[in-house]
């Protein structure tokens, strides 16, 4: 694989429709926002999931594409692994509670095991030092939380439930029904809901990191094949229609790179659009337009001008 030898920053914007695009679990699974200017929020963790998932997908069964964090892994029969290939014939491997490296190059080969086996723990890191100790890897990707480029109001939904249970309770609603076909005591439930959201996360690709794990040119191609991708199989009945909408990628001409990122992110605009006049999010004379509710009620734009030398916007 050919190692990769350009800096990269990027925006990604996505958005929900009539879905709960992260849940906070301190708040009964609303929607995250932040209550300061309630603004919604999908974490860094979630969207590496849906990286994950993706991977686990497209690439099922390819060597060097395993997940380490995957639902219902035990992460130290991982580590075992790495430890069988770095002790060849040591029966204790097998059955030892606790494993640690012996030395430094045992470390190395171990750590070396997990990066080149393991997708997501080449491409965002892991600590690995779970009683069987494989250490730790500083990952070359990372992504920041994402955030609304508007305030959301959540929708609270009650729903129903048809069925029963258990047949006491079928009893029950046939009796507490009779003679009027209206009333069903039918199960209370609640649904959280964003209407509309276009949100915007910033994401890192340091080629001086993925040096260390073998992150290369390939992965990357997969790693941007999965953020156009991953939404479109992480379908559920919580998180409504999601999508991909744009990535907005700055390749830098060198590994350390040529500008600052922030600088860069800067120069991706968003601009609200309303009957043919288009300001950009937050400007005032956008405060009696009616909420967005659709990808089109938006333009993106980004400035071009004085771009720094050595660096290239790539629009996907």
């Amino acid at each position: 694989m050919t190692a990769l030898a350009n800096r990269y920053d990027f925006v990604l914007l996505f958005d929900v429709t009539n879905g709960n695009p992260n849940g906070d679990p301190d708040a009964g699974n609303l929607p995250r926002l932040d209550p300061e200017t309630n603004r919604g929020l999908v974490s860094d963790v979630s969207l590496k999931r849906k990286v994950r998932n993706y991977a686990e997908l497209a690439k099922a069964g390819e060597t060097g594409y395993a997940i380490y964090v995957s639902e219902g892994a035990i992460l130290n029969d991982k580590h075992r692994e790495a430890y069988k290939v770095a002790r060849p014939g040591d029966a204790k491997v097998a059955t030892e509670k606790k494993l640690n490296p012996k030395d430094d190059a045992e470390a190395a080969k171990v750590r070396g095991f997990m990066c080149e086996n393991f997708f997501d723990v080449r491409t965002f890191g892991a600590v690995m030092s779970t009683g069987i100790n494989c250490g730790q890897v500083r990952g070359p990707v990372q992504f920041s939380f994402a955030t609304s480029v508007e305030p959301i109001v959540p929708l609270e939904i009650s729903i129903t439930r048809m069925a029963a249970t258990t047949p006491d309770e079928k009893s029950k609603r046939e009796q507490e029904s009779e003679g009027d076909e209206r009333r069903e005591n039918r199960t209370m439930g609640r649904k959280y809901i964003v209407p509309y959201g276009l949100y915007r996360a910033h994401g890192y690709v340091s080629a001086k990191l993925a040096e260390r794990t073998g992150f290369s040119e390939d992965d990357l191609a997969f790693l941007w094949e999965a953020l156009d991708g991953m939404f479109d199989h992480d379908r559920s009945a919580a998180r409504g229609e999601m999508a991909k909408r744009r990535t907005v990628i700055f390749r830098h001409a060198s590994a350390l790179g040529n500008a600052p990122a922030h600088a860069l992110f800067d120069r991706v605009k968003v601009d609200r659009v309303y009957q043919g006049d288009s300001h950009e999010v937050g400007d005032a004379r956008t405060s009696n337009w009616p909420p967005a509710r659709r990808f089109e009620d938006y333009a993106i734009r980004i400035d071009r001008d004085g771009l720094p030398e050595g660096v290239e916007v790539i629009e996907r």
